[in-house]
């Protein structure tokens, strides 16, 4: 008797890799998309499945999302996961988490970034002749870990099983269970401004010590601090998380330096109560001080 074939779930709670690609493309016009987008989902299962064989060890994965319109574009399964929709702007008083498009959305990881890098020039030569390629992010891991800005990034991650809980979708909607929803942002940080900063204010701006990565007491955190928003809870006070790969990039003689910021959750009501209390604040107008020096512009 044969055994059913499953459909395996792409590889998205593994750990933060050393180097990282990210990529978003959008469909050019009057374009058919299908034909290539066969060859491309053809393509990811084989460069993940290869580069297992081919680099033992080196936690290589090939991501790829898929936008609201992308999926309509495509006449993929309907109903559409329940919460994929296109991201709509959330308008703080002084910050603004900006809706930019994308149908397509890669994140390659692997220690080397010759593999990330040899990845996205196969996945190019398909998209090449019907999407343009909006954003290419050269991630990679800064120290132990740290964002630019100098603070330990991803601190509150779930770990273990609990990465599988939190990221992926469950029996909520069966049809999808195993999928996620992604969601991405990158930052520009004004280090200039950041650097003009005692440490201990900076420590204040994110509610943790600089050197140790240890949390501020509640009684010393400011309610305005990065930690004390960016922590969510449902109504009945469970805490809700999303699994974070954030990496920073860029460039410093120009500079132009930042932090690529990508969730994946079971949800994306999660994430989206996370930007509100970030970007809109608690109570309003009390947004995440971090903004002031990291300007979402995507």
């Amino acid at each position: 008797m044969k055994r059913p074939i499953t459909q395996e779930s792409q590889n998205i709670t593994d750990y933060p890799n050393n180097n990282t690609i990210f990529t978003v493309w959008k469909f050019k016009h009057n374009i058919e998309i299908k034909p290539a987008f066969e060859k491309l989902c053809a393509l990811v299962a084989n460069l993940n499945h290869s580069y297992i064989i081919r680099v033992p060890g080196g936690r290589v994965s090939c991501v790829l999302g898929i936008g609201h319109d992308a999926w309509l574009q495509l006449s993929l399964p309907t109903p559409l996961p329940k919460e994929l929709k296109n991201f709509e702007p959330v308008t703080g008083l002084k910050h603004t988490a900006v809706a930019t498009p994308g149908d397509l959305h890669f994140h390659l990881r692997g220690t080397d970034m010759s593999v990330c890098f040899d990845m996205l020039t196969a996945i190019t030569e398909i998209l090449d002749p019907v999407a343009d390629c909006l954003e290419e992010i050269h991630g990679f891991r800064y120290w132990d870990g740290r964002s630019i800005l100098g603070f330990v990034d991803g601190t509150e991650n779930p770990v273990g099983d609990q990465r599988e809980f939190f990221a992926t979708v469950g029996d909520e909607d069966p049809v999808y269970a195993g999928g996620s929803y992604l969601f991405v942002q990158k930052y520009l940080h004004d280090m200039r401004g950041w650097t003009k900063l005692p440490v201990e204010e900076q420590e204040k701006v994110i509610g943790r010590y600089k050197m140790s990565d240890i949390e501020m007491p509640d009684d010393l955190k400011p309610d305005n601090s990065h930690s004390a928003l960016a922590a969510i809870e449902d109504e009945d006070g469970n805490e809700l998380k999303i699994v974070r790969d954030n990496m920073p990039f860029g460039s410093p003689s120009k500079n132009e330096v930042g932090t690529y910021f990508i969730a994946y959750a079971s949800t994306f009501s999660t994430t989206h109560k996370m930007l509100e209390r970030m970007f809109i604040g608690v109570p309003t107008g009390n947004y995440d001080r971090i903004l002031d020096f990291s300007t979402a512009c995507t």
